[in-house]
């Protein structure tokens, strides 16, 4: 990823000394039009951002590092940028964290607004796989991508193995004897929810699997969920693959007075703690959160220091825990009376 132009490139496009460029970026009246025009072009054309994290270092203040996670409301996410945060101050760091509300427009935006600040680093979950379109012209001196896989493997990445803790719970299920799984995920455009859903069906032997795109309106979900979970002949077990999913599938089961498992046996990827309270408790894929965290920040010093090498993958295990939601009653005893 190449270095965002200098003021030093600036000065040399239009002819004049860094000193000029500074004064023209400042306002300085004592500048002529001739030479405010040259610096402008030469500004437009390299693509050149005023760099206003050299002041904070000049003057003292601690190093920037920029966060943009796809939506701080989910669980999952505002843990990870909590532990960002400690991470950061304990290496003499402030955090600039944004969202882009799951939207390739608006993480474009996000993208361009840090940069212009200048930091020393910045950690991306990417909304899709599309990030490198979306980075501003010139990129960044370091960055790290972490949860979402990007469609190019020109990026550090630090994420979990999707497959293999997916694999784990159609395995679980197909081995209570369900025979038939609706699998619910919010689009296979996302790596994860794609990878997640190949693991799935690569484990899930002789029990059939049906993949539901439900899209990242919480309308549309519960909707769509409803429609499945009202059929007659609706699937034996139901796997959620994201934490939004997971809490409208629990609800939409709630309402249709279904009983877990007996009427449907319900699991879900991303364990929170209401899954643990709930009766029956639900079984979840809980994903290494914090260790993900450390591990992204940890790539980003290395980089931020200057390590020049290949682009590295993490890839974390996830934990299972086995819960009620997702396992077969015994057989009622014909000795005891109802």
């Amino acid at each position: 990823m190449g270095r965002s132009p200098s003021i030093h490139a600036v000065a040399k496009r239009a002819g004049v000394s860094p000193a000029t460029v500074s004064n023209v970026l400042n306002g300085k009246p004592s500048v002529t039009r001739t030479f405010v025009d040259r610096v402008m072009a030469a500004v437009e054309e390299l693509g050149y951002v005023a760099d206003s994290n050299a002041s904070r270092l000049r003057s003292g203040r601690h190093s920037l590092a920029g966060i943009v996670v796809p939506d701080l409301t989910n669980p999952m996410f505002a843990a990870f940028v909590s532990t960002l945060e400690s991470l950061a101050r304990d290496d003499g760091f402030d955090l600039l964290v944004v969202s882009s509300a799951n939207t390739p427009e608006q993480e474009a935006e996000r993208l361009n607004a840090i940069r212009s600040w200048r930091p020393a680093g910045l950690i991306v979950i990417p909304c899709d796989g599309g990030l490198a379109a979306r980075l501003p012209r010139g990129g960044y001196p370091a960055l790290v991508v972490a949860d979402r896989i990007p469609d190019e493997a020109a990026f550090d990445l630090v994420a979990v193995d999707n497959a293999r803790a997916a694999g784990a719970i159609t395995a679980h299920l197909a081995s209570q004897g369900y025979r038939t799984c609706l699998v619910v995920g919010t689009t296979l455009a996302i790596s994860n929810v794609r990878e997640r859903w190949e693991g799935a069906v690569a484990a899930a032997g002789t029990m059939t699997l049906q993949f539901l795109d439900v899209g990242l309106d919480p309308s549309a979900v519960r909707a769509r969920l409803k429609a499945h979970l009202s059929r007659p002949l609706r699937a034996d077990a139901l796997f959620s693959l994201d934490h939004v999913t997971s809490l409208i599938a629990y609800q939409t089961i709630a309402d249709l007075d279904l009983d877990m498992p007996g009427d449907i046996a319900f699991a879900s990827f991303d364990e929170t703690e209401w899954m643990r309270l709930v009766r029956p408790p639900i079984t979840a894929v809980s994903q290494p959160v914090e260790d993900m965290a450390r591990a992204s920040w940890k790539r980003l010093m290395r980089r931020i220091s200057g390590e020049d090498c290949d682009a590295e993958t993490v890839r974390l295990t996830c934990s299972i825990a086995i819960r009620g939601s997702s396992l077969r009653r015994s057989d009622k005893d014909p000795s005891r009376p109802d």
